[in-house]
């Protein structure tokens, strides 16, 4: 068991790559709050979890609030008595729409959840960690290829992707010596539901296109178990010593 007993938050844990970690997550002995926005997919999420001897405590909510992000991981000291690691997973689309195109809406709604969620959920982790008899763990951020390139996506999304890569770089290097890791994954191309978040008739076409032509490098598509075997080992301690790393796992689509 590679993260018996830990506590582990995971947002967007209903479905796709945050779905596939939480039910790694309770297989390799972990303890996890699952949070979503989409109630009835949490509820099927958890259900199947716990029918398959898994602990998890759902809590339902939009990342994008500072008191959803906050009382998840409140959540998760209340249920289990602390915390020892956060996955912020959760995330949404942008239309691609260039800078030239994107609505204060769609500008607004996309960083509420793709940056200030993981924010407040990371600064409120960050506290209970230091607080523990024996401080420390492990924060993971779900980032992208579009936190490297800036093809991949409409300027809300890359833009979101960026800032978090900096956050969790800065994140790492305030708390290395306090016990604190902070690591960023970067999936290419991955077989989940996010495209749900925006819808085909509100695309922009231009920077569908565009973004159409950089999809044409992926190898494959990987799954959401592959991200979630890479989680796994960032919030296990058989990773100890990796802090402030951007990890890609994209079948070498950024190898370009």
């Amino acid at each position: 068991m590679r993260v018996q007993d830990k506590v582990i938050v995971v947002t967007g844990a209903a479905s796709g790559m945050g779905l596939a970690m939480a039910q790694r997550f309770t297989q390799e002995g972990a303890r996890v709050v699952a949070a979503d926005l989409n109630a009835g997919r949490l509820d099927a999420a958890v259900r199947g979890i716990q029918a398959a001897g898994g602990a998890v405590v759902p809590f339902q909510g939009s990342m994008a609030e500072q008191a959803v992000a906050e009382g998840v991981i409140d959540v998760a000291v209340r249920e289990f008595g602390r915390l020892d690691a956060l996955v912020n997973n959760a995330g949404i689309m942008d239309y691609m729409a260039a800078v030239g195109d994107v609505t204060n809406e769609v500008w607004e709604r996309v960083l509420a959840v793709n940056l200030h969620g993981p924010m407040y959920a990371m600064r409120r982790a960050v506290q209970q960690m230091l607080s523990q008899e024996t401080p420390g763990g492990s924060i993971v951020n779900v980032g992208s290829t579009a936190s490297l390139s800036g093809g991949a996506a409409g300027a809300a999304y890359t833009t979101s992707k960026h800032a978090l890569l900096g956050l969790t770089r800065n994140t790492a290097w305030q708390y290395a010596q306090r016990g604190i890791r902070c690591n960023l994954i970067a999936p290419g191309g991955t077989a989940t539901n996010i495209g749900e978040s925006m819808p085909q008739d509100r695309l922009d076409p231009v920077g569908a296109q565009r973004a159409g032509a950089f999809a044409q490098l992926i190898p494959q598509y990987l799954q959401p178990s592959d991200i979630a075997s890479l989680a796994l080992y960032l919030v296990s301690d058989e990773s100890r010593m990796i802090n402030g790393a951007v990890i890609t796992a994209d079948g070498g689509w950024m190898a370009l």
